[in-house]
């Protein structure tokens, strides 16, 4: 039976029997797998709580013709500190279920995918507040979105392609990017995007994790939950899966 190793990280779990547990999980290598996880459910496991969500592993999978068969996990990060907020929890459910959503087998870009997730993920259960929180999942919502291909359109009309500088525009998640004052006429758009908002969000798809731009620091929870609300109405209307964790969301938006 041919087997493989490979970082993975846990995205979702369904009950397959009294022990066992089908796992889906977003791999380094081979982009989003399923496996069973044999006794996983039984109090003894040595896999146990390592098929916990959002834990990151180091896996060895036996291949299957249906299913992949876990063999061994080592746990490379549990992400600990999320566990502890409920905020950190909510938000990583909801950029791991991004990642289900817009992931796919065999991708070529799993490499990238697995290593923005993770860094989300690792930021996220660091952060010492909501809008270091927020800000975390702002970079990780602009960066997922360009390599699935729908990078947003955020200093030039989508109508005209005139640049927008020092003026408000409207956002429109269906289109992906912004519409100047004139050409809304035609759409009929209702969110209005200051331009400050529109330099903030560019500031961050350039932005790693591990780096604080002037914008950040002037951020405040009201403008990150504004900014979150946009992208995650752009993520909606290209992902083909509708998601659960946004309902959840609205309890902590």
């Amino acid at each position: 039976m041919e087997s493989f190793v490979t970082d993975a990280i846990n995205l979702k779990s369904y009950n397959l029997s009294e022990s066992d547990k089908i796992m889906v999980m977003y791999s380094r290598e081979r982009g989003l797998i399923r496996g069973v996880a044999k006794g996983a459910k039984k109090p003894k496991s040595k896999l146990g709580a390592r098929m916990d969500l959002l834990v990151a592993n180091k896996l060895m999978l036996h291949k299957g013709r249906n299913l992949d068969t876990i063999s061994q996990a080592e746990a490379l990060n549990t992400f600990n500190a999320t566990r502890r907020n409920m905020d950190k929890i909510f938000y990583s459910m909801y950029v791991s279920e991004v990642v289900n959503n817009f992931g796919v087998e065999d991708d070529p870009s799993s490499a990238v995918v697995y290593d923005l997730l993770y860094e989300a993920l690792n930021t996220i259960s660091k952060a010492e507040d909501k809008v270091q929180i927020l800000i975390a999942v702002l970079k990780f919502q602009l960066k997922m979105m360009r390599v699935s291909g729908f990078s947003l359109e955020l200093d030039k009309c989508l109508c005209c392609g005139n640049p927008i500088e020092n003026e408000s525009m409207y956002f429109s998640g269906r289109l992906g990017g912004v519409v100047c004052k004139e050409c809304n006429a035609h759409y009929g758009l209702t969110d209005v995007m200051h331009y400050k908002l529109r330099d903030f969000l560019s500031v961050l798809a350039n932005s790693e994790f591990d780096s604080t731009s002037e914008y950040e620091q002037k951020a405040n929870e009201k403008i990150c939950l504004v900014s979150f609300e946009l992208l995650k109405s752009y993520i909606n209307a290209h992902s083909v899966k509708k998601f659960n964790s946004t309902a959840i969301l609205q309890e902590v938006v």
